[in-house]
């Protein structure tokens, strides 16, 4: 699976967020200020290209999908970052987590919970 530059991951969370829809959709969904519809329109077809997206022609008018989930591209991501930056130990990760972002007693008695189940 190909990395997604940071707009193509926008994009991408916007089409995971409606299912399907229209460049105008995923325009309607941007907050703050818009960007030009040929740069989603671009930036989609970019996206369709690396197999992130479907389409379905409707006349001139085309539909996009997800053709991989939040889940496995989140996951496929992990990954990555677990072997980019902690040397693929999950010990390391997770102690940085605990760290980082201060996880409260709950958080990390979940952590156990998961592990224990493992």
């Amino acid at each position: 699976m190909q990395k997604l530059t940071k707009a193509e991951e926008d994009v991408m969370h916007l089409i995971w967020e409606i299912g399907r829809g229209t460049v105008s959709d995923l325009l309607e969904k941007f907050e703050g200020e818009k960007p030009p519809h040929s740069t989603v329109s671009s930036v989609v077809r970019i996206l369709e290209k690396k197999g992130f997206v479907g389409h379905k022609a409707y006349g001139k008018t085309h539909e996009y999908f997800p053709l991989i989930s939040k889940d496995d591209y989140g996951r496929r991501s992990l990954g990555d970052v677990l072997r980019n930056y902690f040397d693929g130990s999950v010990t390391r990760l997770v102690s940085h987590l605990a760290e980082a972002e201060n996880l409260d007693k709950d958080d990390l008695e979940e952590l156990m919970r998961i592990l224990d189940k493992s």
